[in-house]
């Protein structure tokens, strides 16, 4: 619940900062000109403004685009940045060591995500395992020769 409500947080402070720009081109921006008595619309008709929506929704879409992919590499928990990125099977051996995919981990242990650089059948989601509470049950058990 707590990595959703960050999420929407995100979103809310993007969508507040958006607001603020957008306030602040209708006040720093001339109106458009009138012509023969008619009033070109911001735009399409007037270059200023027209190229200044242009260039704030592209600053929209890219800050939406890195929310996202920040949201996307944050572990489900804690939310931290998820790190020590592990490359595992191979491009030109898929059939027989796997498809190419990159493993992050939590520092603290709390899961995996596995992201798989090949797609087959469409977009395959990503696949979070969480780990239990005891993270250091596995060592443990490799140390004391319980491994199979």
């Amino acid at each position: 619940m707590k990595y959703w409500l960050f999420f929407i947080a995100k979103l809310v402070a993007a969508a507040a900062l958006f607001a603020g720009i957008w306030a602040g081109m209708e006040a720093f921006l001339p109106e458009p000109a009138m012509f023969r008595d008619f009033k070109l619309g911001r735009f399409g008709q007037d270059l200023t403004w027209t190229t200044a929506i242009f260039v704030y929704f592209l600053a929209a879409a890219g800050t939406l685009y890195l929310a996202v992919l920040d949201q996307r590499y944050r572990c489900r928990t804690c939310l931290r940045r998820l790190r020590m990125p592990v490359n595992s099977g191979a491009w030109d051996k898929m059939l027989r060591i796997g498809t190419p995919q990159v493993e992050y981990i939590c520092p603290f242990g709390h899961g995996t995500l596995n992201i798989k650089l090949v797609h087959f059948n469409g977009h395959e989601g990503d696949n979070w395992r969480e780990h239990d509470d005891n993270i250091w049950r596995e060592l443990e058990g490799l140390s004391a020769g319980d491994h199979k």
